[in-house]
């Protein structure tokens, strides 16, 4: 009860703190450059001592409304893993002249703490960065100078837009902040729908109210207002997915316009389904899925030999994959156009997708776009055009469908690139019919290594490694190390295996997808074995026993997210050393994770000279509710160490 209390009156002590602190730019407290840790999270790497945005309106006679958002930021750094923070970046919109966003007003100063006196540092025009991300993205950037452990970093700046719709508001980031401040302001000629994200934990206070303005004319300005203390940070973790789809943020939803006359002139309420038309119907979506002239010749030659739908699938996936490259460009829309594409031989997603769409519809196949939001692009709140960021093909032949993406040479049908895999895509059959479709993998994927060991005279162990890699894991493995020399892929076969040595590396099937992707090579590892006196001791699983546990939170608000269910098998066989016998080996045992969810055996036995282990770990449900994260941290703990029991062996007398 008293420690209660206390924590009680630390927190109140703080926010009286906070609340007395002067947040006016430029006065940075001594006392704020002295801080060491931040009181509420001792780990944090850095903190926002102060957050504030307003986004307001003004009127112009040329442009009408014109958007502007004011962000001001102060930064305390504890220490070098929170440097990062030091760089900052704002995103911009590129579209017309007129709706371009820009930014202005740029001001940032690094103040550190020298023999007892507060020496601050302008930012230089060294430190600012303007890049084009895509076409429709430039990201400027800014670098702070001077930057030291402990000191604290403060910018403002100014974005302004002739957009009416508003950039969604980040009320929480990877650092705690100690105080936010945020003020919208939008004319009562526009209505917006304040949505908080419902998938994170943290739920601020919205406070709406009205204000009437005279300038230029009489108006109502509608007004949103969060004011808040102690915001956690979201801290990520292992298997943590996008975590930006569970971090606080406020999304404003313009619904409609109003006229002069205050009386409704537009709706822009919208659904899923207008969505999908408007899309449909853009000359750089539906459109190019007609176009089928300047391909017909060389796909008919293709696909002489194919009579199943999903085996013609198969033969254009890899036709197009043959013509076109990929930029690295997402898209839902064509950038150059699918006739452009097959010419030039390169194209951004939607102009290899649809092409493959295009292609199928021609030879009579039941194949249809599905648009998709990427991991990175999180899931919306609603429904937009900016929801969706890409697009695949789908393939029905019955009851059954296969889905493409020929952007990634080592994709296959329904083997998709990690990107893509988030939650459901919307499948459209033309521009009046779409549906939801799943797109996450019901399939499990399977990797499965033998390791033969041989303890030799000096306790060394050598041996071979078989590996045998099916479906995701195959496509992972291909992505990350076919286009690789040798000689990197033995370095990054040797990192974090102790004192190793591996050789005669033979990867098989590295570009055939196919067929499961196979590997095999032979090593020498020097610090396997500790002898103790005449015993020896060592982990039957050797280098390929997991070390730690990568849950470490104490509590984590978002799920674990594996994207893909799996199966990693191990099957060991060790032979004796001459002259020693076995005194103890790890027990048998069987380990489930709500009602096998996930699932954990490790069987071991000793036949003559020869001991064998088998153990495998399975991923049925490769998504875990926060609910159920210290019961899976938990049964993730008793597998680190399980793998971690050691065989003994005693030498034999005489």
């Amino acid at each position: 009860m008293k420690t209660k209390i206390l924590v009680a009156i630390i927190a109140l002590l703080f926010t009286i703190q906070a609340q007395s602190q002067n947040y006016d730019f430029g006065k940075v407290s001594k006392e704020e450059l002295q801080e060491k840790f931040h009181s509420n999270d001792s780990s944090a790497v850095a903190a926002v001592l102060y957050k504030k945005e307003e986004i307001k309106f003004h009127f112009t006679n040329t442009e009408g409304f014109r958007q502007e958002r004011i962000v001001h930021e102060r930064i305390k750094i504890y220490n070098k893993d929170g440097f990062d923070w030091a760089t900052q970046k704002v995103y911009l919109y590129k579209g017309t002249s007129n709706s371009n966003e820009k930014i202005s007003n740029l001001k940032a100063y690094t103040y550190n703490l020298v023999d007892g006196k507060i020496e601050k540092e302008k930012l230089s025009k060294d430190g600012k960065f303007t890049e084009d991300r895509s076409e429709h993205i430039r990201v400027s950037s800014f670098t702070m100078p001077n930057v030291k452990e402990g000191c604290v970093i403060e910018f403002k700046y100014t974005v302004s837009t002739a957009r009416k719709s508003i950039e969604d508001v980040v009320l929480q980031y990877d650092i705690p902040i100690n105080k936010v401040d945020i003020k919208i302001a939008t004319p009562e000629y526009y209505i917006y729908n304040a949505l908080l994200n419902p998938r994170a934990s943290f739920t601020p206070k919205l406070v709406t109210s009205q204000k009437t303005t005279q300038v230029p004319f009489e108006y109502m300005m509608n007004i949103i207002s969060i004011n808040e203390h102690h915001v956690p940070g979201l801290k990520s973790e292992a298997f943590a997915g996008n975590i930006d789809n569970y971090r606080c943020k406020l999304s404003l939803e313009l619904t409609a316009a109003l006229n002069a006359q205050k009386i409704l002139d537009k709706t822009f309420t919208t659904t899923w389904e207008k969505v999908s038309r408007t899309i449909y119907e853009s000359q750089y979506f539906g459109q190019q899925i007609e176009k089928t002239n300047f391909y017909k010749d060389e796909l008919q030659a293709q696909v002489a030999n194919a009579t199943d739908d999903f085996e013609k699938a198969q033969t254009v996936e890899a036709f197009v994959k043959s013509k076109v490259k990929w930029n690295g460009n997402y898209g839902k829309y064509s950038q150059n156009g699918i006739r452009t594409a097959y010419k030039e031989g390169e194209g951004n997603a939607a102009d290899i997708n649809l092409l493959v769409v295009s292609m199928l519809r021609s030879l009579g196949v039941n194949a249809h776009p599905v648009l998709i939001s990427t991991r990175n692009n999180g899931i919306p709140l609603f429904p937009t055009l900016n929801g969706f960021n890409y697009v695949i093909c789908s393939v029905q032949k019955g009851e059954e469908f296969l889905l493409i993406d020929a952007t990634s040479q080592y994709s296959a049908g329904n083997i998709l690139p990690f990107r893509v895999l988030n939650w459901q895509g919307r499948l459209i059959e033309n521009s009046s019919v779409s549906r939801w479709v799943n797109i996450m993998p019901n399939k499990k994927s399977v990797e499965s290594t033998m390791l033969n060991v041989k303890i030799n005279d000096d306790f060394t162990a050598s041996g071979k490694v078989s590996k045998n890699l099916t479906s995701y894991v195959a496509y992972s493995y291909r992505t990350n190390n076919s286009d690789i020399s040798e000689e990197e892929h033995l370095k990054k076969l040797e990192t974090d295996k102790g004192d190793i040595e591996i050789s005669n590396l033979n990867f098989e099937n590295s570009k055939d997808i196919s067929k499961p992707a196979k590997l095999n090579y032979e090593y020498e590892l020097s610090d396997a074995i500790d002898e103790i006196g005449d015993k020896l001791y060592f982990a039957p699983m050797l280098f390929f026993k997991t070390d730690e546990n990568p849950f470490k939170l104490e509590k984590r608000d978002y799920p674990i997210d594996f994207v893909i269910p799996y199966s990693d098998k191990y099957y060991v066989n060790i032979m004796l050393p001459k002259g020693y016998k076995v005194e103890s080996l790890p027990k048998k045992s069987i380990l489930e994770f709500k009602d096998a969810d996930a699932k954990f055996s490790y069987m071991i036995s000793s036949n003559g000279q020869y001991l064998q282990l088998k153990v495998q770990l399975d991923i049925n449900n490769p998504f875990i509710l926060p609910v159920d994260y210290e019961s899976f941290k938990d049964f993730y703990s008793r597998i680190v160490e399980k793998q971690s029991e050691q065989i003994v062996l005693a030498k034999l007398e005489g």
